[in-house]
């Protein structure tokens, strides 16, 4: 009911300004409203209706575009011109009046719907519901590069953070995707996540018997590492390193969780090799870590098989790792020729021939890779 009423104040609102500025003779480059029932709908934005959905418009001028969808073009075109009807005196009110009930119906700002969601996440009282509800509606503010900036002025990443403790695994989910989200490649808010000591808890998630909480755990802890030399070398304090190589290792680990475990390896080796002033660590030497790698080029994941070249390539150019624990160890030479093999395989298959392709590409640079380093060692 109250929907409807405000609706009709819209559609009156839409009418008197064309009646303002008018009618319909007015055009934008005059300072009035341009309105012609005759417009073609491929010159307007797509109409949802979104009258079903979540009982609420995502935003005001989905308002207005639902209100004019809805409208009889000829019962509009008689309101307008009845409001030309109106005295001047009559017009200033009618206006005042809409103006009134504009600002009751006005979309707050994204600033304010954080405020919102912060002050519901500090709530000792707030429901499991409605806290679920404020992360998700933080999870994709942060989405813009300017709300993640602005999140920790508004107390937002202490009032996240604190829900990585929380009893439900699936608020500490969201929590976790929401540090991650609003730190990936924005090293303000990885640097002010890391102030908050938070890397120990999300390293501990990461084993987590929920699914999605170790995968949203560990996708913040990507987030907030990547291209961070201090963030990394917290990450390697807390054990992080092993906590990868047991991921890779663990063949009854979710896909998912290890293809970002690859991944994240991958990336952390190409950071080394980007920045060949710092000392490499140890743990890129680890025999069993760099079997483990070579390992998932068994895969029948065609994506994991990527991910462990890229890693490979990475791991093989680094000055302190050791080409003949790839070849005696880790058996490299004969998993390059299986995984030829394999590939010329698929090329077969006209739907995988190019992935195939550009993979076999791949594994041909890491194949020689591997022989010059043999070479030089």
């Amino acid at each position: 009911m109250e929907r409807t009423f405000r609706l009709s104040l819209l559609l009156l609102f839409t009418a008197a300004l064309a009646a303002a500025n008018g009618g319909a003779e007015h055009n934008l480059t005059s300072g009035g409203l341009l309105w012609s029932p005759a417009t073609e709908e491929s010159d307007l934005p797509p109409v949802t209706d979104d009258s079903d959905s979540d009982g609420g418009f995502s935003s005001l001028d989905g308002m207005l575009q639902w209100a004019i969808s809805h409208s009889d073009p000829e019962k509009l075109k008689d309101s307008a011109e009845a409001q030309q009807r109106l005295s001047p005196r009559e017009l200033e009110k009618r206006s005042l009046e809409i103006k009134e009930i504009m600002e009751k119906i006005k979309m707050p700002s994204d600033a304010e719907l954080m405020k919102i969601a912060i002050r519901d996440l500090n709530n000792v009282s707030t429901s499991l519901e409605d806290r679920r509800r404020a992360l998700q509606e933080l999870l994709e503010l942060v989405e813009s590069l300017d709300n993640a900036n602005d999140l920790d002025k508004l107390g937002g990443l202490v009032a996240v953070s604190k829900e990585l403790n929380h009893s439900d695994p699936g608020i500490r989910t969201i929590a976790a995707w929401v540090l991650g989200k609003a730190s990936q490649n924005n090293p303000i808010v990885q640097q002010q996540i890391m102030e908050l000591r938070v890397l120990s808890r999300l390293v501990k998630m990461v084993n987590s018997n929920s699914l999605e909480e170790a995968n949203k755990a560990l996708y913040a802890v990507s987030a907030l590492i990547r291209n961070n030399l201090a963030s990394q070398e917290l990450f390697y304090a807390e054990a992080g390193g092993w906590m990868l190589q047991d991921i890779l290792n663990n063949t009854s680990v979710d896909i998912k969780l290890r293809r970002k475990a690859v991944l994240l390896l991958a990336d952390l080796a190409g950071f080394q090799l980007e920045n060949a002033d710092q000392d490499e660590l140890p743990f890129f030497n680890d025999m069993n870590l760099l079997k483990s790698v070579v390992d998932l080029t068994a895969s029948t994941d065609l994506d994991i098989q990527e991910k462990a070249l890229v890693a490979i390539k990475s791991l093989l150019q680094l000055r302190t790792t050791d080409a003949r624990v790839f070849k005696d160890f880790c058996a490299l030479g004969d998993a390059l020729n299986k995984m030829r093999k394999l590939l010329h395989d698929l090329m077969e298959d006209e739907y995988k021939r190019d992935y195939a392709i550009d993979v076999e590409s791949l594994r041909v640079e890491v194949e020689n890779i591997f022989e010059r380093k043999l070479v030089k060692q």
